[in-house]
Order: structure tokens, then sequence, then C-alpha cells
């Protein structure tokens, strides 16, 4: 099984044009969105839920009236000024503490120290995951829920469940959407992967962006290929982008050209090789057979959540 991740060095760029796009073309992939905090491949590929379940992304402290003392420990230790002393009247203190669970971090010092043992901490519900079908295959998606952390925590458990929809279906190729950036949603997206595609612009920030995601590829040890979208916007700057890219041994797959018809493709929720034969949607087709030939000598992904080790490690 290979997994190939959609990245860019920032969001707006047409990543997830592309990967609906590689998905129509792949015809026996699983589709993963592991941009948890603001996924929107559904919204061309109108996903049917086929099973939801809960994601804990961790743990918040919890006072117990009953058993606090009002001794005030708690609030002296956390760093995060999450406690404050207008809790509700209990048997052994005529006032408690009580826990702002959106500034808690979770860290349980306040538990761990707590005299009386009268905090828990209690698991938390980030936000819910998706099994769906769509027309181009599985596709497993999230909603992170607003305000919430661990949106690593959520990518991970994403692609475990986009590994387990690719042996159930029998898919040899996992396609995830990724974030824009390089945070941590993006580190827990490639980590293990067999490819990453990163999509750039020809503008001066897209230069700086792509340089940035390029070199985290890098340091991953991730195979890394690049496609620049609206290429012909900035022919100068795109020439610098595919410059950049053999310097850093990536190669450039190709350019895929401003086309209206993306934007039409997109108000009718379909792709641009459904929807068009115009010139975004060749290039994008050609680009699909360059990534198709890389993809067949690609050894297979790792586990998600687990780095490969390299040679002599």
């Amino acid at each position: 099984m290979k997994e190939l991740v959609i990245l860019s060095g920032k969001g707006g760029v047409g990543k997830t044009t592309v990967v609906a796009s590689l998905a129509v073309l792949s015809g026996q992939a699983v589709l993963a969105d592991c941009d948890v905090d603001a996924p929107d491949l559904h919204l061309v590929l109108d996903p049917q839920v086929r099973h939801r379940e809960d994601f804990i992304g961790g743990s918040k402290a919890h006072i117990r009236p009953a058993l606090c003392t009002a001794c005030g420990k708690c609030e002296e230790l956390c760093r995060f000024e999450a406690i404050f002393y207008d809790g509700p009247k209990g048997p052994r203190a005529a006032r408690t503490f009580r826990v702002d669970r959106l500034a808690c971090q979770g860290c349980g010092v306040c538990a761990w120290f707590c005299p009386e043992e009268a905090i828990e901490m209690t698991p938390e519900v980030c936000g819910e995951c998706y099994v769906s079908q769509t027309r181009c295959g599985p596709m497993v998606h999230a909603r992170l829920t607003p305000g919430a952390e661990n949106s690593g925590k959520m990518v991970t458990h994403l692609r475990r469940m986009a590994q387990a929809q690719a042996h159930q279906h029998r898919h040899p190729l996992i396609l995830c959407d990724g974030a824009p950036g390089i945070g941590c949603p993006v580190i827990a997206s490639l980590t293990g992967a067999s490819f990453a595609l990163l999509i750039a612009e020809p503008t001066p920030s897209g230069l700086h962006d792509f340089r940035r995601a390029a070199q985290l590829t890098q340091q991953m040890a991730v195979p890394a290929l690049l496609a620049i979208n609206k290429a012909d916007l900035n022919e100068e700057v795109s020439g610098q982008l595919e410059e950049l890219a053999r310097q850093l041994g990536i190669d450039p797959l190709g350019r895929i050209p401003y086309d209206p018809q993306v934007a039409r493709a997109q108000i009718a929720r379909k792709t641009v090789v459904e929807f068009s034969g115009g010139p975004a949607a060749e290039a994008i087709r050609t680009l699909w057979r360059e990534i198709e030939r890389r993809l067949r000598a690609a050894p297979p992904s790792a586990p998600a959540g687990l780095v490969p080790l390299q040679s002599g490690a």
C-alpha cells in the first residue's frame, strides 16, 4: 500500500482541487482529508457518512466539590490560570474551586498534587471522525471542535482509519489532503508516507513557503515532488520554483495553467477533470501519469505514527 500526501506551504494554492482530481483519476484510492482544522474536500466529493465516532484528544481536570477543602493548592500550581475560587458549596467548604475547561491544558499537575485527591482527569471529546463513501471511493475525514487542540493526534488517527479502509477494500493507494504550512498536522500527515506532492503558486510568498515545505520533507526523509498551479501567471517565478526544487533534489512534475473552468467545476461540486477537458484538466491528467510511474517504484508506506528507520540508523 502506498500513501501520497499532497501539501502546500500556504493555503489557497489549489491543493484540494488537485487532490480531488487525482482521486477521480486513480479510481482505486482511499481518501483522507487531514486538514482537520479547516476540511473542505467534502465540498467537492459530497461524501455520504457511513460511520461516525467521537475523537478523544486528551483529558481535562475536574474538581469534585464533595472532596474539595478549598486549600488553594491547585490554583497556586496551575500555570495556565484555569482554576478559580468560585465553585459550588461542598460538605467540607462553603466555597470550592472550579476548572475552566477552555483554559485547562490537561497537564494533570493539579490532580497530582491535590492533598485530598479531589481532582480527576476526565476524557475530553475534541471532535468527530467519519468514514464516508464518495463517488471516488472510501473517504475518512473529521471535524475538530472549534478551539480544540491535538489536531496532530487527530490526523494520525485519521491515517490509521484510512489504512484500515485500504486493507479492508484492497485499495493500493491512500491520497491524503494535508493541511497547509509546516505545523503539527502536516508533520503527522507526512510521517512514513511514500511520497509528498508539493503544490506551489508562482508568487514570492509561494516561493518562500515552498522552500519551507520542501525542507520539512527532507528532514522527515519523505521523497517530494513539485507541481506548480496557475503557473502561467508568472513564468519567471515558475522557473525559479523549478530550479529551487532541483537544487533540493525534488522532481518538478509539471505546470497547471490558470483555467476559469476550475472555479466553474467547484461551483458545480465536481472536480475539474470531470467537468472539463480544458488546459488545467489535461495538465492534471499528465501530472497523474507521472505520479503513477513513481508510485509503482516507491516502497510501501509505514503504519501511521511510525517513522521507518533510515539506512545506518
